[in-house]
């Protein structure tokens, strides 16, 4: 089991992540997409975020949703 500083970090780690792929699918929208078609790159992406977001799931509960949706809006602000 994780102590509160190493969950903190994971957490941080694991949000970094998500806006990562996020930032990298918003790019693919936009860009050509190199050796894959554009769909797949972002199906990669989405799909990337969706098993980051049960590692977060799983250390925080419920409430990881709410803290990437938050993160991504910081995004677009």
């Amino acid at each position: 089991m994780l102590g509160a500083h190493e969950q903190r970090s994971e957490v941080a780690r694991l949000l970094s992540q998500i806006s990562d792929e996020y930032e990298a699918a918003q790019r693919g929208l936009a860009g050509l997409s190199f050796g894959m078609s554009q769909h797949e790159f972002i199906t990669a992406r989405m799909e990337n975020m969706g098993q980051l977001h049960t590692q977060l799931q799983s250390i925080v509960g419920d409430v990881a949703i709410a803290m990437i949706a938050d993160r991504l809006n910081t995004i677009h602000s």
